[in-house]
């Protein structure tokens, strides 16, 4: 069995700027790290793999040449090597263009199964694991927090929502996005860094590799743009509300159309 691990590298803090013009993050100076739900299923791959030693895991991102290292700590982990898109065609990508150029990685990698993040911490919209297996044209199964089955032919797997838990077992080739809660990843081993040290174990990709028409990816292919930006003040004079759920949905529904911001 082949899983691939969709991995994104993150800002390490919450203060995050925007850039004015272009809409996007601006990262430079933020330390970065493994988006956590990421991470989470990194793990769960080796734990199959652990239980299943004939399985090849593979981490994969798109990024800039510097998300190399979050692939090394993944090799690291144990996963057998890891595949980075990086091209500055690619570069501003929004989760639609992202999500075709990793279907195409895919495509072109191999896989059985792959496991994404629900959701990363600095874009917060949980749409690169679901859009991926739509580009791809297979099922997905998201918000994992238990696999509790994997065979050469379907997963059974918990997925946990706010107020239910569903047992879904699902046919293979599929996408799985899961839950940082679900375990608590392994550290880093010394036989598999001294490994990389030795072997490089990084494969990179760019757009041409992938076969992708430009204007598809990068900001030229992504139809969704950040309009504005800005933090809402708070102080004691701001008015506060106890209400129940209807009433709220409803005292949300008259704003919003006092302010026209909604006609309906």
């Amino acid at each position: 069995m082949k899983i691939v691990v969709l991995e994104k590298q993150v800002p390490d803090s919450t203060e995050i700027t925007v850039d004015k013009k272009t809409g996007a993050l601006v990262r430079d100076g933020v330390p970065a790290i493994t988006n956590p739900d990421d991470l989470a299923g990194l793990e769960a791959a080796l734990e199959i793999k652990d239980k299943n030693p004939d399985t090849e895991v593979v981490v994969m991102t798109m990024g800039l040449p510097k998300a190399a290292d979050m692939l090394k700590q993944g090799v690291a982990m144990g996963a057998d090597k890891g595949v980075l898109l990086t091209d500055r065609v690619l570069g501003g990508s929004d989760t639609c263009a992202t999500s075709i150029a990793l279907a195409a990685a895919l495509k072109k990698v191999g896989f059985d199964l792959v496991i994404a993040g629900r959701q990363a911490i600095d874009g917060d919209t949980a749409q690169v694991g679901p859009q991926t297996a739509e580009r791809l044209g297979i099922p997905q199964v998201t918000y994992v927090d238990e696999i509790i089955d994997v065979n050469d032919e379907t997963i059974t797997v918990k997925k946990s929502l706010e107020d239910v838990e569903q047992i879904v077992k699902v046919k293979l080739p599929c996408v799985i996005t899961t839950l940082s809660e679900m375990n608590t990843p392994r550290y880093m081993q010394c036989d598999n860094i001294v490994d990389l040290c030795k072997e490089n174990k990084i494969e990179t990709l760019t757009n041409a590799d992938l076969g992708v028409d430009p204007n598809r990816v990068g900001f030229k292919g992504s139809p969704t743009s950040v309009k504005t930006t800005f933090t809402k003040d708070v102080s004691d004079k701001t008015e506060t509300f106890t209400l129940s759920e209807q009433e709220t949905a409803d005292m949300i529904a008259k704003t919003l159309k006092e302010k026209q911001i909604i006609t309906k």
